[in-house]
């Protein structure tokens, strides 16, 4: 397993009650379940759920969770839908 970090913008900081975490996993599928059971309030959960996901700066879009590996080192960054423009 990897030392990874994962952070956490706007809303989902907010429901997360912190600004990141730092977690052991191998995929994002592993960190993202190991974020909810840190967080395991239905409104972390929803955010969670409706945020778009960057890894290492990409964004993750419609790829399988358990098919983006993280190393080492590792920044997931969780961003809420926002409104504005």
């Amino acid at each position: 397993m990897a030392k990874c970090t994962i952070r956490y913008w706007a809303s989902a900081k907010d429901a997360a009650g912190t600004a990141e975490d730092t977690l052991d996993a191998d995929t994002l599928e592993t960190a993202l379940d190991a974020a909810r059971r840190l967080h395991p309030d239905d409104r972390f959960q929803r955010v969670l759920g409706s945020s778009s996901l960057l890894v290492d700066e990409r964004p993750v879009g419609k790829r399988a969770h358990g098919e983006v590996s993280v190393t080492d080192g590792t920044v997931i960054e969780v961003l809420p839908p926002f409104a504005g423009g």
